[in-house]
């Protein structure tokens, strides 16, 4: 029987309405919904992170009933109607793989962006690149700190020359905080690859990264299949790469608004 028609019947039989319980999507351990949530959504059997949509990621991360957000009706345009592309940003509840708006973080003021990666997977198009650039401009005007929160697979092929395009803009606008003297944290969350990895994602002055998270440009299979010879054990995964310094520091979900605290408070000083 599979897990899924499991889960409901358990709910079926205990007379309670559907979403009680849940599964771990890696080890396939039942739980109550309810406990999972209070758990930042981390299996407590096998610690397997389960990846977030950006509102549950934004409060989790902000202080309570802090988050307005702007830039909501933005959407993507099939500029290169490109086929199927249409359907699938019309089908979407979401506008598009990112929100943005301002929050407070233990009673600091902050821009931030949370992406994803259920939207296209986390794909960066026009739309991406825009919205992160005005979270730049707004927090330019605030003189505040920016938090990116990343996960996505790269660059959206659906709109071409243009995606790729937002990896220079996206870039430039953060280089204007740093001239500014203002801070920019980056959270790297499962997966960041492709034209993200390698554009506003590792160009934090702080680098965060959630545990186990994959954060490289081209995957592992690619990678072995181009140079030929087997990559080391974790190769890509955060916990290597801070050990090899591309990133500051990896912290457990539960203790983020802590330590992105500590940041601010840091900065703020500055």
């Amino acid at each position: 029987m599979a897990t899924e028609t499991i889960v409901e019947n358990m709910s079926e039989k205990k007379g309670l309405p559907a979403g009680i319980w849940t599964k771990c999507k890696k080890c396939d351990q039942i739980l109550l919904q309810k406990d999972f949530e209070e758990n930042f959504m981390i299996c407590p059997k096998c610690g397997y992170y389960t990846r977030l949509a950006a509102r549950r990621r934004i409060e989790f991360t902000v202080d309570d009933g802090s988050f307005q957000e702007f830039g909501a009706n933005i959407k993507s345009v099939d500029f290169l109607n490109f086929p199927g592309y249409a359907d699938k940003i019309k089908d979407t509840e979401a506008n598009d793989a990112v929100v943005t708006g301002e929050a407070k973080i233990r009673g600091y003021d902050v821009v931030i962006a949370a992406m994803d990666f259920s939207f296209m997977g986390g794909s960066m198009g026009s739309v991406v690149g825009e919205k992160i650039v005005r979270v730049v401009e707004r927090a330019l005007k605030k003189k505040c700190s920016v938090i990116i929160v990343s996960a996505s697979g790269g660059a959206r092929m659906q709109e071409g020359i243009v995606s790729l395009m937002q990896m220079g803009k996206t870039s430039a606008a953060l280089a204007k905080l740093a001239d500014n003297g203002l801070a920019y944290i980056s959270v790297l969350t499962d997966p960041v690859t492709g034209g993200v990895a390698a554009s506003y994602a590792m160009l934090g002055d702080v680098n965060i990264a959630e545990p186990k998270a994959l954060i490289g440009f081209a995957g592992p299979r690619v990678i072995e299949e181009t140079i030929r010879q087997q990559l080391p054990e974790g190769f890509q995964l955060a916990e290597f790469l801070k050990k090899h310094g591309m990133i500051d520091i990896v912290v457990e979900r539960k203790d983020m608004s802590d330590v992105l605290a500590k940041f601010l408070k840091f900065f703020s000083k500055k």
